[in-house]
């Protein structure tokens, strides 16, 4: 117990390659990657309610420790715990491993801190088919509790890059053949006019910074261009994660068009 309560400090999670993931969706997605789930905390209650999932722990051959409601209000990250948490292992992947398979639409977070918003991008990201979500060295840790959380499961579902500098990962992500597209308040072209003129039917990683202040000027020069959402109505800007979610859709439906694809469900 104590070695799962200090993995909600970042230094201890680098060193142990172990995070926390908490909840029914967050322990059934960790359960479907092998060996993604080292070690299983449960109430009574909790595995009343979700008595396969503790099965499919035990069957994974990962140990289970039942505790009170106590010591999961200890160990557990929220002010509510559901009385499930697991410990897993690492999921990131290397960038060159990433990238081997051509993906048409790459999702990167530069300089964004918080928590929550990396979570929800990382999920809108995956739910437009994002092929791979990449975290650099100025970004906030996947693995943190509150972005894990946020992330509804889908930190498990594709893969994620920790930690590259934007320097060194924007020649990787031309030299995959993808356009390099950051979303900022300040582009001279409108996402209306990317898709109209073809540019969002390319192999795109879109480029997504601080919640606060954007991307600074020497991202910006890095990237191929700058696009920027159309506010049609009176509101001065959109948040992050909404957003990445115009860009990213818009990406998936120019790419989708183009191939004549239709989306699997909604």
């Amino acid at each position: 117990m104590k070695a799962a309560r200090r993995l909600a400090k970042r230094a201890f999670r680098r060193r142990e390659n172990r995070f926390l993931a908490e909840g029914p969706q967050a322990v059934r997605e960790a359960l479907r990657i092998p060996g993604g789930l080292a070690e299983l905390f449960t109430t009574a209650e909790a595995e009343a309610r979700h008595p396969e999932l503790v099965l499919a722990a035990e069957r994974a051959g990962a140990p289970v420790l039942r505790v009170s409601g106590e010591i999961m209000a200890e160990l557990a990250q929220t002010v509510t715990p559901q009385g499930l948490l697991a410990v897993c292992e690492f999921v990131d992947v290397p960038l060159d491993r990433a990238l081997e398979n051509a993906p048409r639409l790459v999702t990167v977070l530069a300089h964004v801190r918080d928590p929550g918003n990396a979570g929800t991008v990382l999920r809108t990201a995956d739910a437009a088919g994002s092929e791979t979500v990449v975290f650099t060295d100025a970004s906030v840790d996947p693995y943190n509790g509150k972005c894990v959380r946020a992330s509804a499961g889908s930190l498990f579902h594709l893969p994620v890059v920790v930690g590259p500098r934007f320097d060194a990962l924007i020649p990787e992500l031309k030299g995959a053949g993808l356009t390099v597209l950051a979303a900022d308040g300040a582009g001279d072209r409108t996402l209306d006019e990317a898709i109209d003129e073809g540019v969002l039917a390319r192999p795109t990683a879109w480029v997504f910074g601080n919640e606060a202040w954007g991307l600074p000027e020497e991202i910006l020069r890095h990237v191929d261009e700058v696009v920027r959402v159309p506010i049609y109505g009176r509101a001065e800007s959109l948040n992050l994660a909404t957003a990445a979610a115009v860009c990213l859709y818009a990406s998936a439906r120019a790419q989708r068009g183009s191939q004549g694809e239709r989306p699997s469900r909604t």
